[in-house]
């Protein structure tokens, strides 16, 4: 046969294998099957494909693992069971890498303008990865904060089967002396107790050598566990898996079972398309509050809708929140850690109460191949004694603690953060900072006093860039025990560890013009957590007078990726993505 001739049989022959590939194979067919595909096959064989391997469905293992963080530090483990149990249910396991940012070590420094950006970097990454290399399906294991939204999102761009891993909870530390549990929180609100002179030096060393014991994501209700179990609310994790321990053989069993069940996803055909509906998002949002979560959620579950192509609106977090108490007493308001939840049965029980009451949509499909009440049917109650999840009659919060306020200080919105601890309302006096770094030196040597709104700004998406998390001022504030006099307003964004009268994703943020960047200091400014309402107190002539002077700042980045991410980044009120504009939104 003529080479011509050879290469369109050849051709032809592959056509035909990918016409007739098994569904479960749909992506691997392309880049596996005929003559031609031998020099792809050759590369595989080197590291470690079989003949037989490359008639089975391919599972991509996206391992966040990294020894920057606790919360990263045994992913490489994890990531070796669901290679494993994707291999025992007759797939084939490929892990692959991506990146992970340390918050809590780049918290308070220029390194957390980083922070937000790595949630679209590990999207993109994940995607161009499975996307690249012909998987038919995807597991993605996260621990710290922004990898797990990364992951939802690029499972949901791929809309591959897929089932998406928590890293699993850190122990609490144990204090020497008091025996009481520590977390990183501790050490921030330490920072502030020692600035106020109510512990020395040797206390806060103390303090920092225990907090973090080994493995596993900062152990309260903060960001990590807050996506933890509203991931798993969405269908997208096993049941119970937000509940587990890092380094528990629980954990491990949840890896393998997860690699297994992208196999069974993938012979479905169930794709995180089919389970990342409007109602999967408000069971999501529902569990969230329930929970006391982090306002981080609102910023990543409005990501994650607009990447499933779902209708979410800030305004539904209200909708919702307006039925839903908060009924957990959890850090960093409350009093628990999320290894006390998991102690007493994890996030089932309270998602099976949460469909009994008519707050959850049962009718859900998840990754189980189940729907959500199926899934809930043989769940028992929590114990009759435990006092870490609240009855209904005595809850925390009778409404959300999530509150989306508006005002000509927010006319685009912005998140509250009001577990009514610190009142429901406050008024007081601006007190203005450009950036973080100003407003924790004020806070420390105490300039800032009660009565003062800090006012911290040019941190939002653009003007950051990166919108950093405000978790140093905040600990400051409730460690010099400010928590009830002072309140907090920024274009930027809160940890999870944030608590305190605290709102955050002022929109439009200062870099755009928005009014938050015409503050001056001793301006009147009310916070109502009840009209949600923020409102700077000075005539609308003088807010358009101080509008017509005002200029941006220089940006903080020309070049790289911050610079690429302040040109492309929506509001934070839309996430915070960076593809809105150029898909022109849902």
């Amino acid at each position: 046969m003529k080479p011509k001739a050879a290469a369109t049989q050849s051709r032809k022959t592959a056509g035909a294998a990918q016409a007739t590939a098994d569904a479960t194979r749909q992506f691997s067919s392309i880049v596996h099957d005929g003559a031609d595909r031998a020099p792809n096959r050759s590369m595989l064989r080197a590291v470690g494909f079989k003949d037989p391997d490359f008639q089975k469905t391919i599972v991509g293992v996206a391992s966040t693992w990294s020894m920057l963080t606790p919360c990263n530090m045994h992913i490489n483990k994890l990531a070796e069971h669901a290679e494993q149990g994707a291999n025992e249910a007759g797939g084939k396991g490929i892990i692959f890498g991506t990146i992970t940012i340390a918050d809590g070590i780049s918290m308070g420094t220029p390194g957390m303008r980083y922070s937000l950006v790595s949630r679209e970097v590990i999207a993109d990454s994940i995607e161009t990865v499975a996307g690249g290399e012909g998987f038919d399906g995807l597991v993605a294991i996260g621990g710290c904060d922004k990898n797990m939204p990364g992951c939802v999102m690029a499972m949901a761009r791929l809309n591959r089967p897929g089932v998406f891993v928590y890293g699993g909870t850190i122990l609490p530390g144990i204090h020497p002396e008091t025996q009481k549990d520590l977390d990183i929180v501790s050490v921030f609100e330490a920072v502030g107790q020692h600035a106020a002179g109510r512990i020395d030096s040797d206390a806060l060393k103390v303090v920092e050598e225990c907090s973090i014991p080994g493995p596993g994501s900062c152990g309260g209700m903060y960001t990590a566990n807050t996506m933890a179990n509203a991931i798993e609310a969405l269908g997208l994790s096993l049941p119970n898996s937000s509940a587990q321990i890092a380094i528990s053989k629980e954990k491990e069993q949840d890896c393998r079972r997860a690699g297994a069940a992208v196999v069974e996803l993938a012979r479905k055909g169930i794709r995180p398309r089919d389970i990342l509906t409007k109602k999967a998002f408000e069971n999501a949002i529902t569990v969230v509050i329930a929970l006391g979560g982090s306002t981080n959620a609102v910023l990543h579950l409005l990501a994650i809708a607009h990447t499933a192509g779902v209708n979410l609106a800030i305004d539904d977090f209200t909708r919702i929140g307006k039925r839903v108490p908060v009924l957990a007493d959890l850090k960093p308001s409350g009093k628990y850690g999320m290894v006390h939840l998991s102690r007493i049965g994890g996030l089932l029980p309270l998602m099976k109460t949460l469909l009994d009451r008519g707050l959850i949509h049962g009718d859900c499909l998840t990754v189980t191949g189940q729907t959500v009440a199926e899934n809930l049917t043989d769940v028992k109650p929590y114990p009759a004694e435990q006092d870490v999840i609240r009855p209904f009659e005595q809850p925390i919060k009778p409404d959300s603690h999530l509150r989306i306020l508006y005002g000509n200080l927010a006319a685009g919105g912005a998140v509250a953060k009001i577990s009514g601890k610190e009142g429901l309302t406050f008024s007081g006096k601006a007190i203005v900072f450009e950036g973080e770094e100003a407003a924790l030196a004020a806070i420390l040597d105490g300039r800032v006093k009660a009565g003062h709104v800090v006012v911290i700004r040019n941190e939002g998406p653009v003007g950051g860039p990166g919108m950093r998390e405000m978790l140093a001022p905040t600990s400051a504030i409730m460690g010099k025990g400010l928590g009830r006099e002072v309140a907090l307003i920024t274009d930027g964004r809160f940890s999870g560890g944030s608590h305190g009268f605290v709102v955050g994703h002022i929109t439009p943020e200062a870099a755009i013009g928005g009014v938050i960047g015409i503050v001056k200091n001793g301006d009147p400014i009310t916070i109502d957590a009840v009209k949600n309402q923020i409102t700077l107190a000075i005539p609308a002539r003088e807010i358009a007078a101080r509008k017509k002077t005002w200029k941006p700042r220089k940006p903080y980045a020309t070049r790289g990726v911050l610079a690429k991410y302040a040109k492309l980044v929506s509001t934070a009120s839309e996430g915070a993505v960076t593809d809105k504009h150029l898909s022109g939104g849902i």
